[in-house]
């Protein structure tokens, strides 16, 4: 049975496996270890294991993003998020995903953002549209888009973010590290 939690000191071998046969090089391995070791003390990111028998065999990571023009809002971004090959499509990305943004919106986050597969995250509430909003790193412009993470505060953020768009189109979403 697939279990879900927050990532615990010791996981961190099982993480780094994970992300390097996951990707098929080491590369979001050495880079999540990096992200780690920058925010380790401070309570601004959320990184989830989703394990079967103890054994970690997927895993994500949600860390805080800032919009410049600068917005009041807490916004994360989903990255990488990780399945052993042999457990993907079986459920497991599914469940650190919807996983992932239950913790977003409990830790007061308003939206998240991802960059990656335009076919599989709008089943989780990611449109194409990103509302003006975009990335700083070079992508497919399908390959970025946004959420809410707060149905409580849906209109609100949207009105936020299109005020952004009106103001700003060029916005770009920047990684806090």
């Amino acid at each position: 049975m697939i279990a879900v939690r927050l990532e615990q000191p010791g996981d961190e071998p099982g993480v780094r496996e994970t992300n390097e046969v996951a990707f098929g090089e080491p590369l979001e391995a050495r880079i999540v270890d990096a992200l780690r070791d920058s925010l380790r003390g401070r309570q601004v990111y959320l990184s989830l294991v989703a394990t079967i028998d103890e054994r970690v065999v997927g895993y994500i990571l949600f860390t805080p993003v800032t919009i410049e023009p600068a917005a009041d809002r807490r916004i994360a971004g989903l990255a990488p998020m990780a399945v052993r090959p042999e457990y993907q499509r079986s459920g497991v990305g599914s469940q650190l995903i919807r996983a992932g943004l239950e913790e977003c919106r409990r830790s007061g986050y308003s939206a998240v953002v991802v960059l990656g597969h335009p076919e599989y995250y709008p089943r989780f509430g990611f449109p194409a549209h990103t509302f003006g909003l975009t990335c700083e790193f070079p992508s497919p412009p399908d390959a970025f888009s946004r959420s809410r993470a707060s149905e409580r505060r849906r209109e609100e953020s949207r009105l936020a973010t299109t005020a952004l768009a009106n103001t700003q189109p060029q916005g770009t979403v920047q990684l806090v590290i």
